[in-house]
C-alpha cells in the first residue's frame, strides 16, 4: 500500500496525533497521588518501611565490619577469637538480612497492589457518578485506558517504586556519611566526577520523560482503536473494510512499537552511563587509595571497606535514574486519571436532598428550555402535565426533543432554564437514587449484560425471586423463548447478548423494567425492533401492567400510541399539538398527516 493511500485511511479513520507537552515535575500532583497510600500508613507502609531501613542498616554495617574491624584488627593482629565473633555476626547480620528482604517485598507488594485496588476503585466509582454529558463527549475506549491502562501504569511505582526510593536515598546518603567518616581525601577525590554525571543524566532524564510521554499516548490511541474496532465489526465487515481497517490498526501499531523502541533505547543508556562512571571511580579509587596506603594514610582493611561502600555508592544512583523514569510514567497516568476524578457530576445533588419513598407519578414541565450543547435547543419553554397513572405518548419527527423530555424526567440532564417537577416537587430537590430507583427506561438499543438471563431480568430489582422473574417474563411474552433456550433463564449470555435477537433481547429489556415495578415507566422507542405479532402480545400485557402508573411512550410507530390518554406532538422543541387519538385525528394536523403517511406506506407494503 502506498503512502497516500495510508494517508487516505488515516483520514477516513479521523485519524490524529496527541503532541507532547513539555511541562515540570509536578510534586503537588505527585504528592496527592502518594495520598493513596494514607488508609495504610498504620500498617502495611511502615512495616514495610521497617524492612526497608532493616535491610539497609545491614548493608551499611557488613562492610565496614570486614574491612576495617576483620583486616585491619582481627587478621592483622592474630585474633582468632575476634575474627570468630566477627564471622558470627557478620553472617548473623546477613541471615537477618535475608528474612528482611523477604518481607519487605511481601509487604511493599501488598501495599502496591491495595493502592492500585483502591485507585482504579475510586476511579471507577467516580466515574459511575458522573452526569451523561461527560460519556456523550468521550469514546468508551478513551474511558477503558484511563480505568486500565493509566492505573496499571502506576503498579510499579507503588510496589517498589516509592519504597525503594526511600531506601536508595537512605543508602546513599548513609554510604556518603561514611565514606567521608573513612577518608575524606579519598572521598572527594572519587565524588569528582558527580557534578559531569548530574549533568548528563540531566539532559538523558529529560529525553526520557519525552518519550515515555509519547509512548502513553501512541497506547491511548491503539486501545481506543482496539476497542472501537471490536464494537464495530459488524459495520466493518458488512462493508468490507477489514484490509483498510487492519491497515490503520497497523500504522497505530507500528507507532506504539517504535515509541516503546526509542523510549527503551534512551531508557538503556542510562544505566551503561552509571556503570562506566562507577568504572572510573573504581580506577581513581585503586590509583588514590595504593598512594594513600603506600603514605600510611590507608590502611588495608579501610582500602577494602571503601570498595564496598563504592560499589554500594553507585547502586542506588543507577536505581534512582529507574524509579524517576518510574515517577514520570506515573505523572502522565496521574494526569490523565485526576483529569477524570475532578470532573464534577453536572447532575448534582443537594446535601439535604429530598428522599421520595412513595412516588404517585405525576410529572410537570413549567416553560422548560434545554441545550445540549449551548448553541441549538432541543426544547423551547416547554410546559405539559403528566397526571400520575397516566399513560401519555410523545410524538413528532427525529430531532422533535421527545427523548431529551425523557431525559430530564430520569434526570439524566438538568433543564436549562424552567422547572420540571415530579409529584409537585422540583425534581432538582429529590435525591437521584429516590427518582431514578422509582423510574424505569426501556430503549430502542438494549443493552444485555454478560451473566444468565435471570440476573440480567433481575438486574433492577436484585432481591426479586425466581418466580417473579417468570412472573415478569411471561407478562411480556418472553418465556416462550426463554423456555426453548439451552439452560432456560440460566443460560448464560455474553457482553451485549448477541445469541439472542434483537426483539428477544428488547422483549428482556421489558421483563427487566417491569420486574422493578417503576412508578414512572419510559418507553422510549421501545417497541421499534419487534415484529407486529410479538407487539400484539405486548399490547396485551401492557394494559394491565400500566395501571396505577404513569407511562411515557416515545413511537414513531403510530400503532402502539392508540389507546394512550394524551398524546403530545413535538416539532423542534416544541409542543404543537395535544389531545388523545380520537380528538387529534378531528383536528386533522400534524398528527393526522403523520397517521396517515404511516397508513399509506402500509398499504404500499
Amino acid at each position: 500500500m502506498s503512502q497516500k493511500e495510508k494517508q487516505d485511511i488515516k483520514h477516513r479513520f479521523h485519524y490524529s496525533s496527541d503532541t507532547v507537552i513539555e511541562k515540570p515535575f509536578n510534586w503537588k500532583q505527585m504528592l496527592r497521588l502518594l495520598a493513596y497510600m494514607k488508609p495504610y500508613s498504620k500498617s502495611l507502609l511502615p512495616l514495610a518501611i521497617i524492612m526497608v531501613l532493616l535491610t539497609t542498616a545491614v548493608r551499611l554495617i557488613a562492610p565496614i565490619l570486614i574491612g576495617k574491624y576483620t583486616i585491619d584488627h582481627a587478621i592483622a593482629n592474630k585474633d582468632t577469637n575476634l575474627l570468630i565473633t566477627l564471622v558470627v555476626t557478620i553472617a548473623g547480620l546477613y541471615a537477618i538480612n535475608y528474612v528482611a528482604n523477604i518481607y519487605r517485598i511481601k509487604w511493599t507488594n501488598m501495599l502496591g497492589q491495595n493502592i492500585i485496588y483502591d485507585l482504579r476503585k475510586h476511579l471507577f466509582t467516580h466515574v459511575q457518578g458522573l452526569s451523561h454529558r461527560f460519556f456523550d463527549k468521550r469514546s468508551a475506549g478513551s474511558i477503558l485506558v484511563r480505568i486500565l491502562n493509566d492505573v496499571n501504569s502506576l503498579q510499579e511505582l507503588f510496589t517498589n517504586g516509592v519504597i525503594n526510593l526511600l531506601m536508595d536515598f537512605v543508602l546513599l546518603f548513609g554510604v556518603i556519611f561514611i565514606l567521608f567518616g573513612l577518608s575524606p581525601k579519598l572521598t572527594l577525590a572519587i565524588l569528582i566526577i558527580l557534578p559531569l554525571m548530574v549533568l548528563i543524566t540531566t539532559k538523558l532524564r529529560r529525553n526520557i520523560r519525552r518519550s515515555w510521554q509519547t509512548v502513553r499516548i501512541k497506547q491511548s490511541m491503539l486501545n481506543s482503536h482496539l476497542n472501537e474496532s471490536i464494537q464495530g465489526i459488524r459495520v466493518t465487515q458488512a462493508f468490507t473494510q477489514e484490509n483498510e481497517n487492519i491497515e490503520f490498526f497497523d500504522g497505530i501499531n507500528n507507532e506504539n512499537f517504535e515509541s516503546w523502541r526509542v523510549a527503551t533505547q534512551k531508557n538503556a543508556m542510562f544505566r551503561p552511563f552509571v556503570e562506566m562512571t562507577n568504572a572510573v571511580g573504581t580506577a581513581i579509587l585503586i590509583w588514590f587509595g595504593a598512594m594513600l596506603i603506600q603514605d600510611n594514610g590507608l590502611t588495608v582493611g579501610v582500602f577494602v571497606s571503601f570498595a564496598f561502600y563504592l560499589g554500594m555508592f553507585w547502586e542506588p544512583i543507577s536505581r534512582l535514574g529507574q524509579v524517576y523514569n518510574q515517577l514520570l510514567v506515573g505523572m502522565a497516568s496521574s494526569e490523565r486519571i485526576f483529569e477524570f476524578i475532578d470532573e464534577k457530576p453536572i447532575v448534582g445533588e443537594k446535601e439535604d436532598a429530598i428522599h421520595l419513598t412513595d412516588m404517585k407519578g405525576k410529572v410537570e414541565f413549567n416553560k422548560v428550555e434545554f441545550s445540549y450543547d449551548d448553541s441549538r435547543k432541543a426544547l423551547k419553554g416547554i410546559s405539559l402535565t403528566m397526571e400520575a397513572g397516566q399513560t401519555v405518548a410523545l410524538v413528532g419527527h427525529t430531532g422533535s426533543g421527545k427523548t431529551t423530555i425523557a431525559n430530564l424526567i430520569s434526570r439524566f440532564y438538568d433543564a436549562t432554564s424552567g422547572e420540571v417537577r415530579i409529584d409537585g416537587i422540583d425534581i432538582k430537590e429529590l435525591s437521584l437514587q429516590s427518582v431514578r430507583s422509582q423510574i424505569s427506561v426501556v430503549l430502542q438499543d438494549t443493552f444485555i449484560f454478560s451473566g444468565t438471563i435471570k440476573d440480567n431480568i433481575r438486574f433492577g430489582r436484585p432481591d426479586a425471586t425466581d418466580e417473579e422473574v417468570i412472573e415478569a417474563a411471561k407478562a411480556v411474552g418472553a418465556h416462550q423463548f426463554i423456555e426453548k433456550l439451552i439452560n432456560g433463564y440460566d443460560t448464560e449470555v455474553e457482553e451485549r447478548g448477541n445469541i439472542l435477537s434483537v426483539g428477544e433481547r428488547q422483549l428482556l429489556s421489558f421483563a427487566r423494567a417491569l420486574l422493578a415495578d417503576p412508578k414512572i415507566l419510559i418507553l422510549d422507542e421501545a417497541t421499534a425492533s419487534i415484529d407486529t405479532e410479538t407487539e400484539v402480545k405486548i399490547q396485551q400485557a401492557l394494559k394491565q401492567l400500566l395501571k396505577d402508573r404513569t407511562a411515557i411512550i416515545i413511537a414513531h410507530r403510530l400503532s402502539t400510541i392508540r389507546e394512550a390518554d394524551k398524546i403530545f406532538v413535538l416539532d423542534h422543541g416544541e409542543i404543537i399539538e395535544q389531545g388523545n387519538h380520537d380528538e387529534l385525528m378531528k383536528q386533522q394536523g400534524e398528527y393526522f398527516g403523520l397517521v396517515r403517511a404511516q397508513f399509506k406506506m402500509l398499504e404500499a407494503i
